[in-house]
């Protein structure tokens, strides 16, 4: 298997994963399990883990007018938006990248990247990332830092672009009059 995963932790020197509940029903996986990330999908998670954040980018079939609207004129390749409140926490974070061996993993979500153990898993690599804002520029993200995350939600999940919406559930209250929760489609 030629893929690499990873997983994101706020925690350095972990040396096991333990296989755990899905946090979320959200997640269609049930039992115990170990999470990782593919590379593809990685700066997805270059974050702190409860900052709430909109991550899209313009898909092979997205439409013109939706790539122009929504990713401007921006010459990464994904585009991850914040809460401005998150910016000073993201400034001074440090996260540690773990590797591991993919062999006693299965793909469960491909448009997520998410792969899953039902066995523990023993990190081959650890990484420190002292610059959380150096590692998104090193994976092609334009970072884009704004008052409130939830029209942006809804255009981008209206539009033909690839997304990924993660830890709304802690996101500031959306503006008065504004119907803040659907489920995604």
């Amino acid at each position: 298997m030629n893929i690499r995963l990873y997983h994101i932790s706020d925690k350095p020197g972990i040396k096991l994963f333990d296989p755990r509940p899905a946090l979320h029903p959200s997640a269609k996986q049930k039992g115990l399990m170990v999470w990782a990330i593919d590379f593809e999908h990685l700066h997805n998670y270059l974050l702190p883990r409860d900052c709430p954040r909109v991550t899209f980018f313009a898909a092979p079939n997205s439409a013109p007018e939706d790539v122009k609207r929504l990713m401007g004129e921006t010459s990464a390749k994904h585009v991850v938006a914040i809460e401005a409140g998150w910016l000073p926490e993201i400034q001074k974070q440090r996260l540690y990248q773990y590797e591991f061996d993919p062999k006693d993993f299965t793909l469960v979500d491909e448009v997520a990247g998410y792969w899953i153990s039902r066995k523990p898993a023993i990190p081959i690599a650890e990484i420190k990332m002292d610059s959380i804002l150096a590692a998104l520029l090193e994976h092609d993200v334009e970072l884009r830092i704004m008052r409130s995350l939830w029209k942006l939600r809804d255009a981008v999940i209206n539009s033909t672009l690839g997304y990924s919406i993660i830890r709304m559930n802690k996101a500031q209250a959306p503006p008065e009059g504004y119907a803040a929760y659907h489920p995604l489609p």
